[in-house]
């Protein structure tokens, strides 16, 4: 037996009791592969236990006593530290061997419990935000961004209003998005110089529309964010900054906090816009018809950081559709009253 190899030899004298009542007798004890052998002073085998099956009656006393079984009535005194060991070996050598099903059963619901928590902690909340922006209705959406744009006002100031203006923004909306819904709103302060509510609302800083003497500026940054309403949800993004319970909420109510909004309407107007990839932007403005690099520019006066869309602009002045004509350009550049 492997559990026993560092042994060459295991002899020992020991007292063997045939029953409990039995005269003691003075015996040769060896072990060998798989057995222990009892054997009288003339090498007569008297019985043979199994190792495996042998029982200690009082573990940590001596002289040890052993049996060869459960309901054995034979016992065996031992006092050999060395044979005494051995036996131990054997045992704890099996018992790593023998199936734990109360260790398996725990290992299993373990490893459930961790899945578990892993689930609830990780892929729960974002299986439950995408869930919800997923159901949430166009005319829900609607109001979600009307509502947002009512609370950017209170940091904004009113939308810039002009009648001649807001006729000019909505032709520039028509013009450039592929969707009747949403529109764009152009405000006098707050947002850096664009941003997407849901809904399909786009926010637009005046100076887009003030500083700048071609129509392509603004209508440049109507495409990016047209772009990423596209690929990313604004109103997934809501949801992730509200966080779980926000989600839940407009899952089972319909509604949102005014606190919710609030924190995301000033959130939204002090943090960066995700950037866009170059390939994505080039390939929006050529199917508008629209160059790059008066939006390029419009962003780095230098170009040097958005070199990228200007040597690569897909769109040359020859074959660039016309945004807005001269008379909508001007009503919209006074839009503010400006």
């Amino acid at each position: 037996m492997t559990a026993l190899k560092e042994f060459e030899r295991l002899e020992s004298s020991g007292i063997w009791h045939a029953a409990p009542d039995a005269q003691r007798r003075d015996v040769i004890v060896s072990v060998g592969d798989a057995t222990l052998t009892i054997s009288d002073h003339n090498e007569t085998a008297i019985t043979h236990w199994s190792l495996p099956a042998i029982q200690r009656v009082n573990p940590g006393k001596r002289p040890a006593v052993f049996r060869p079984g459960e309901d054995a009535a034979e016992t065996l005194e031992l006092d050999d530290d060395t044979l005494i060991r051995a036996i131990a070996r054997v045992h704890s050598a099996i018992e790593k061997r023998r199936p734990h099903h109360g260790r398996l059963r725990l290992a299993i619901v373990g490893g459930l419990s961790l899945v578990a928590v892993f689930l609830a902690l990780f892929w729960l909340p974002g299986a439950m935000i995408k869930y919800t922006a997923s159901v949430v209705p166009e005319t829900k959406r609607v109001a979600i961004g009307e509502n947002l744009l009512t609370r950017i006002q209170r940091i904004s100031g009113r939308p810039c209003n002009d009648p001649l203006g807001q006729t000019a923004l909505n032709n520039l909306h028509s013009r450039l998005s592929m969707e009747p819904r949403g529109k764009i709103v152009v405000l006098s302060s707050g947002v850096r110089t664009a941003a997407h509510l849901p809904g399909g609302i786009i926010l637009l800083n005046r100076a887009l529309v003030e500083d700048f003497e071609d129509p392509e500026v603004p209508a440049g940054f109507v495409l990016v964010e047209l772009l990423r309403g596209a690929r990313q949800d604004p109103l997934l993004d809501l949801l992730h900054a509200a966080g779980l319970s926000a989600s839940f909420r407009l899952l089972t109510t319909g509604e949102l906090r005014q606190t919710t909004l609030d924190n995301y309407a000033e959130n939204l107007l002090i943090s960066d816009r995700p950037e866009m990839p170059n390939a994505a932007i080039l390939d929006r403005f050529s199917q508008a018809g629209i160059r790059t690099s008066p939006y390029a520019y419009a962003i780095d006066i230098s170009g040097e950081t958005t070199i990228g869309l200007i040597e690569a602009d897909p769109v040359t002045p020859q074959s660039t559709r016309q945004v807005l004509d001269d008379s909508s350009w001007v009503s919209l550049q006074a839009i503010c009253g400006g």
